[in-house]
């Protein structure tokens, strides 16, 4: 059953629909991080506005996120050949156990 939050982000309050407890938690995560990220910013770029500030922000959060998929397909390859290898172990193994 879907469950309405509020959460703010930049100032700016958001009314959402959440489906479980887990994506509420997602949600306020990820907002808290935003807003972590916004205040870093403005700090640093006091000069900046809201737009070019959550402009910054975004480009920051795409570019951890591509890093980690990049970084996830490395694993999965890894595993990938591991799997091979192990799997070429084992059958030397039942075919020199006959």
């Amino acid at each position: 059953m879907a469950q309405s939050i509020s959460i703010r982000i930049a100032e700016r309050t958001y009314s959402l629909k959440v489906s479980s407890p887990e994506q509420e938690e997602v949600i306020r995560k990820a907002a808290d991080d935003i807003n972590r990220k916004v205040a870093l910013y403005q700090e640093k770029f006091p000069d900046k506005g809201i737009l070019e500030i959550l402009s910054f922000v975004t480009l920051n959060v795409c570019m951890a996120n591509i890093t980690l998929q990049k970084q996830m397909k490395t694993m999965e390859d890894e595993e990938t050949a591991l799997a091979k290898e192990l799997d070429g172990y084992l059958d030397n193994i039942d075919k020199n156990s006959r």
